[in-house]
């Protein structure tokens, strides 16, 4: 049990490197910014609400971790 736990807090390092990473390419390329994001923007305040983009991501995660989990062996 010992030996398990430097291996899960550098799994756990690499999955934040990997979701910064991520988050950076998809600024660059305006993924942040699907149609069915809510902003409303009034003189000291903004509010963003990316109701499109966590739909898609939901939706893309779904299929991803389906797929990865049910095609293997029963």
């Amino acid at each position: 049990m010992e030996s398990l736990v430097p291996l899960m807090l550098i799994l756990g390092g690499l999955v934040l490197v990997l979701i910064g990473i991520a988050s950076l390419a998809g600024r660059t390329l305006g993924v942040g910014r699907v149609p069915g994001d809510l902003r409303a923007t009034k003189a000291p305040f903004t509010f963003y609400a990316p109701l499109g983009a966590s739909l898609l991501l939901s939706v893309v995660l779904t299929v991803v971790l389906n797929l990865a989990f049910c095609t293997g062996p029963r």
